[in-house]
């Protein structure tokens, strides 16, 4: 079934030849998402929602019932939980970080592994005074041991405290446990689970695990619409939310003369100026989508082949039997999901950079990721640095990434990131292995010309 939708409703890849392997950057659209789009805006015409019209009372039925069907891909009770939509999952981030009520008295747990849209919420919370507190990763897998999860949770706190970690990695593919939320709750914590890179080839059930704040990005899960996320809220923990101002579209009523602003009741208090009501309801589209296709079918495919591609990876040898590649995460299929971390590795064991591979990969047609996938600290641990080498060097004069690098010590700017999703097929991956022996196998590049490293 995945074949023929491949060579049909994504048939753009094979039509450019494009070996595509970024789908933790972002999904892809099928052609049946666009026609669809189509139809709905030239059968009728939509207005600002923010109004009674006749075409305003259009798009406001049709935003809410993706609210409905957001809820139901994610099997979470309509009077458990509420749908507020976002640019992004960033925005949603962001939303939870400026409106929890953090003071002295309250803290924030991260994990090492968190995508930079979660540890920038450290911002917040270390702006208002809160403890700040960190669970490290360890092992070869880059996991987070259990024990260290809950000895960290179980500190004596009076405020408001958070615990924030994503339900699988967008560097290593790891995937941590669900039954962190509910041990972290039973100890007074209110849970952010970042489900940006486990949502679009696994299911979250809701109705079974229950984080208190879920964000997610749609165009990760089937590649369109862009700009549009959402932030999955129980509704208990919303209430406990404090938006630190107000907007059009957030608010029952205002006086410039009274000074005074009464929010809305959330969603609505949370969702700021007007919605993007034309493309909203393609998320409804894209979930039907899924569900068509089936959520189990799409995790068994990816499943299969991130296994086959991480044996390969394994396997590969230069002629005098040194390893090709050395991946970063678990080596085995269990306990992670479709993304890959890794970096090539030179007949005498050096780190090939991961500038020459995104400039040869992008040379061949492949699209890959490298770099630090903006998750420091799973690049941190993959790369062995510890925090004596990154404490204080903010302090020294450092233009490029690379003055950064040569401070730590580190002879790499991250690695090279590859990921499958719901297009992927086994001539994809058996693809990029061959491109790989072809290109490494046996060869000791140099860095001679390649650009600097201006950001991360």
């Amino acid at each position: 079934m995945l074949d023929r939708l491949r060579a049909t409703e994504y048939r753009h890849l094979d039509a450019e030849d494009h070996c595509y392997l970024d789908y933790t950057g972002s999904g892809l659209v099928s052609d049946a998402q666009l026609r669809a789009q189509l139809a709905r805006l030239r059968s009728s015409v939509y207005g600002n929602p923010h109004s009674d019209s006749p075409s305003s009372v259009r798009s406001t039925e049709l935003v809410e019932a993706v609210r409905g069907d957001v809820l139901r891909f994610f099997r979470a009770d309509p009077d458990e939980y509420v749908v507020i939509f976002t640019s992004n999952a960033t925005g949603a981030c962001r939303l939870v970080g400026e409106a929890f009520p953090f003071g002295p008295e309250g803290r924030l747990l991260l994990t090492q592994d968190n995508h930079n849209s979660v540890v920038g919420i450290r911002e917040y919370a270390r702006n208002r005074g809160a403890a700040l507190g960190l669970v490290g990763l360890s092992g070869p897998e880059l996991r987070v041991a259990d024990e260290d999860v809950l000895a960290a949770l179980d500190v004596d706190s009076a405020g408001p405290r958070l615990f924030a970690y994503p339900a699988q990695s967008n560097f290593t593919g790891v995937q941590h446990p669900l039954e962190w939320i509910q041990q972290a709750q039973r100890l007074g914590w209110r849970v952010l689970l970042d489900a940006a890179a486990f949502a679009p080839t696994n299911t979250l059930d809701l109705s079974v695990h229950k984080p208190d704040f879920v964000p997610v990005s749609w165009y990760k899960v089937f590649g369109y619409p862009t700009g549009v996320g959402t932030l999955l809220a129980r509704r208990d923990a919303v209430t406990e939310l404090i938006r630190p101002w107000f907007s059009g579209g957030t608010i029952w009523g205002a006086s410039a003369l009274g000074d005074w602003h009464r929010l809305d009741p959330a969603p609505g208090a949370f969702e700021d100026g007007t919605l993007n009501f034309l493309q909203l309801p393609d998320v409804s589209v894209g979930l039907r989508w899924i569900e068509r296709i089936g959520m189990d079918t799409i995790h068994t495919r990816v499943r299969c082949l991130t296994e086959w591609l991480l044996t390969r990876l394994g396997e590969l040898r230069h002629g005098n039997g040194a390893p090709m590649a050395l991946v970063y995460g678990p080596r085995g299929i269990e306990g992670r999901g479709a993304t890959i971390a890794f970096n090539f590795l030179t007949p005498d064991g050096d780190l090939v950079d991961e500038r020459l591979v995104s400039r040869e990969s992008a040379a061949a047609g492949i699209s890959l990721r490298t770099g630090c996938f903006c998750n420091p600290g799973a690049g941190e641990a993959a790369l062995s640095l510890n925090a004596n080498q990154l404490v204080g060097l903010l302090d020294k004069q450092m233009s490029t990434l690379d003055d950064y690098l040569g401070s730590m010590g580190a002879v790499n700017g991250g690695g090279v990131r590859v990921s499958l999703g719901l297009a992927s097929t086994f001539a994809d991956v058996r693809r990029f292995v061959d491109w790989s022996v072809r290109t490494y196998r046996d060869r000791v590049p140099d860095r001679v010309g390649l650009p600097p490293r201006l950001h991360c």
